[in-house]
């Protein structure tokens, strides 16, 4: 049964649409679709530069200094995908063969692995880039395979959902081209502070969803949202 949570705050005003000139597939193929009253389950990645592998496997240096936030909520019965994601103390321009530079990878730790999904890139002035929405499968990257196809192809959020450590979300820009910060996709409990009865506690609790990119202000270790009344 599917548990409704409220929308996540918002971290930028509007979504970015801006794309790697690259790939020559244009980013509007995957647009942006509402936000769904219900989700089945929610991730949440903290990137750090430390992390990345190359498509050879190696382990290389990402940007110093520089993080991301990536916050996903995820409605596997309709195939969508809600992104909330900040990057803080990414420099220069995007770069990426597929059509934006900022991905969900199926890669597990320390492993090379194709881009499922790819969003928009954060934009912003300053240290800070931003991007959110939500984004209705079937998915493209704009990234051929080995076999020949997108890599987005028969891709479904619920593999997503039976092994969120086997994917990572990152970006990638001209100077660090296997990424700038990058880091494996970790599940947020949907059920918040359970009761004795083995349900979970009323509307007006607060429940920790663990992102620091979801707050506005830096440096916040964990965001603290009102869950509303189910909607029918």
């Amino acid at each position: 049964m599917r548990r409704t949570l409220p929308r996540l705050a918002a971290v930028t005003a509007a979504t970015a649409l801006g794309f790697a000139a690259t790939a020559g597939v244009a980013f509007a193929q995957q647009a942006d679709v509402p936000e769904p009253d219900s989700f089945t389950s929610m991730y949440t990645v903290m990137a750090t530069p430390d992390t990345i592998i190359n498509n050879d496997g190696a382990s290389v240096p990402g940007q110093p200094g520089a993080t991301g936030e990536f916050n996903f909520r995820i409605n596997s019965d309709d195939e969508v995908i809600c992104y909330d994601i900040t990057l803080r103390g990414v420099t220069g321009e995007y770069q990426s063969p597929a059509a934006t530079a900022t991905h969900v990878h199926e890669a597990a730790a320390g492993q090379p692995g194709p881009p499922r999904i790819s969003f928009p890139n954060p934009q912003g002035d300053g240290d800070v880039r931003t991007s959110s929405g939500c984004m209705q499968g079937p998915f493209t990257t704009g990234l051929e395979g080995d076999n020949g196809q997108d890599t987005g192809t028969g891709f479904s959020l619920k593999q997503i959902e039976a092994n969120p450590a086997g994917f990572t979300g990152d970006t990638h820009t001209a100077e660090f081209a296997a990424g700038t910060v990058r880091g494996q996709l970790q599940e947020v409990p949907m059920g918040g502070v359970e009761t004795g009865a083995g349900g979970a506690s009323d509307s007006t609790a607060l429940y920790a969803i663990g992102a620091a990119g979801v707050a506005a202000a830096a440096g916040a270790g964990v965001v603290m949202v009102r869950r509303g009344r189910a909607q029918s």
